[in-house]
């Protein structure tokens, strides 16, 4: 199956691979038969690999739903994402709108998906961010011309979400256990441990991400490489990620970022790649 230039990331994504897909792929094992990502987040590597059978996953059941609406009524999203508008009093309304759970709950999948673009597209730095209830909360961003519609990479991202063989599920990582064999090739892009207290994120999901959770994942990369599952996963150089997993075959690389609320933390970071396999 031949790429698709215009196959790109439909969002922005804190820690999003853009930049440095072209590095990434040069340390993945040839040839990936299976391509699965246990956190999807913007996707930016699946994307860029376009591989013909892939398995992405998230814990966001609301980005999920992104993709499959996406691939399912791409149409009806681009019309429905044409509705919104760049205003601040109309974006808080449309925030607001999941402190209302059974107003929300009775939305339309696209309805839910166009939101989710919008709000991501205007927000500030294009943050997903959740309070302790789960409510999306990041503020107004003030873009003066901000992509809400970007139609041609919606409908050409629904195209390969069709032509090739992606399962899409809201799951617990390590559920996914239950679908990998030896031929997966397993990409995780976590949530980062935080450099300084001052850089944690917790946000991205209801429950947050601390520690307790980056041994958890540890440990699945052990069960991964104990059934023979090549892995690769990226993560902050701190001394707390290199000591966890310093069994593999740790490599670092220097990444783009272009989004920090912090305008001066923005620019080239070091980060660190694990791998099982050389």
């Amino acid at each position: 199956m031949s790429k698709n230039s215009l196959v790109a990331p439909i969002i922005k994504w804190v820690g999003g691979k853009r930049q440095l897909a072209n590095s990434f792929s040069a340390l993945m094992p040839s040839p990936v038969k299976r391509y699965c990502e246990p956190f999807a987040g913007g996707c930016a590597l699946l994307f860029h690999l376009q591989p013909e059978v892939a398995h992405i996953n998230d814990i966001n059941a609301d980005l999920i739903n992104v993709y499959e609406v996406t691939r399912d009524d791409v149409e009806a999203l681009i019309l429905e994402l044409a509705a919104h508008k760049n205003d601040s009093a109309y974006f808080y309304t449309v925030r607001d709108w999941d402190r209302d759970k059974n107003l929300y709950e009775r939305l339309t999948r696209v309805k839910k998906a166009a939101r989710f673009i919008y709000l991501n597209k205007t927000c500030y730095n294009g943050l997903f961010r959740v309070n302790s209830a789960g409510e999306f909360n990041t503020p107004f961003g003030n873009y003066k011309k901000p992509n809400i519609v970007n139609a041609p990479t919606l409908r050409a991202v629904s195209a390969y979400l069709n032509s090739a063989s992606i399962r899409i599920t809201s799951l617990d990582y390590c559920e996914l256990l239950d679908f990998l064999g030896k031929d997966a090739f397993v990409y995780l892009d976590p949530p980062y441990d935080p450099v300084s207290t001052t850089s944690n994120f917790t946000g991205y999901s209801k429950g947050g991400f601390g520690r307790h959770e980056q041994i958890r994942l540890r440990d699945f990369c052990m069960e991964l490489d104990n059934r023979g599952i090549k892995f690769m996963l990226s993560n902050s150089p701190t001394d707390f990620i290199k000591a966890l997993y310093s069994k593999f075959n740790i490599t670092t690389v220097r990444a783009k970022r272009a989004i920090n609320s912090v305008a001066s933390r923005r620019g080239d970071v070091d980060e660190v790649v694990v791998r099982n396999y050389e």
